[in-house]
């Protein structure tokens, strides 16, 4: 009541302060979390009555706010593309540092490598605490390289950094039943899966050209110089990211299940 009464009436020029000792007391006196801590509630509040006040943008303790906050959304890969797109925290070491941890956990390493060469780009502070950071990201890298040799001596020496996303096969080779013979051409994308089956020969096509339309050219990373460092591009976000199902919110279920 006294942290309510204290932003409702609080006429100071530094409410994020009031927010900030609010979020410490709740989770000092709830260190379990659950309903009577309402944790998530308290940030989500916090994020909104703080929304687009620039002069936090570059201050950690709003940073960390957010980055709070994004524990308790279902997709906080979203909400660090959110954070970018508004300038909110890109000249701290610790955005970057969270965004390539989350993406590591996922697997998406070259992800992760682009992300904190963005923050070096950036020069975000402490830039040494972000170096130190990378030098153990890529050391944890090459060892999970030299056990995946370890295990397929036979296998390619490409490190996990280099090793492009996985190329969906649009069809599958199709059987044929009983004595019916099926024949359909697919197209596949990348070498890797085209080299697969040898005995289809593979002819280049043509490029097509509308007459009306302009040409234009289809990037393809096989044949990229390198990894480029992503441009940063303000997107037009229309909101921060949703939290996840708030307490006593049914989700989506059969309709037919129930009496």
């Amino acid at each position: 009541r006294e942290f309510e009464a204290e932003i409702r009436f609080y006429s100071g020029d530094d409410p994020l302060d009031v927010w900030e000792r609010y979020i410490k007391w709740t989770e000092q006196t709830f260190p379990g979390g659950g309903k009577d801590g309402n944790l998530a509630a308290v940030l989500e509040r916090a994020v909104r009555a703080l929304h687009g006040e620039q002069r936090y943008y570059k201050d950690p303790r709003y940073l960390n706010l957010w980055l709070k906050f994004g524990d308790c959304c279902n997709e906080p890969l979203d909400l660090y593309s959110y954070l970018r797109s508004q300038e909110i925290g890109t000249t701290l070491a610790l955005l970057y540092i969270t965004w390539a941890e989350a993406l590591e956990a996922r697997g998406s390493f070259r992800k992760a490598d682009l992300i904190f060469q963005e923050g070096l780009q950036r020069k975000a502070e402490p830039l040494d605490k972000l170096q130190a950071h990378h030098k153990q990201f890529q050391a944890r890298v090459s060892r999970q390289t030299l056990l995946a040799l370890e295990e397929s001596p036979d296998g390619d020496n490409m490190g996990l950094l280099e090793i492009a996303e996985p190329q969906r096969s649009s069809l599958a080779d199709l059987k044929g039943r009983g004595k019916k013979k099926v024949r359909a051409p697919i197209s596949r994308v990348g070498d890797a899966v085209k080299a697969t089956n040898p005995n289809r020969s593979c002819q280049p096509q043509a490029s097509l050209q509308l007459s009306n339309a302009p040409s234009f050219a289809v990037f393809d990373e096989n044949s990229a110089p390198g990894p480029e460092i992503p441009t940063l591009t303000t997107q037009s976000w229309p909101a921060p990211p949703v939290p996840r199902a708030k307490e006593n919110e049914l989700s989506a279920g059969p309709w037919n299940s129930g009496r």
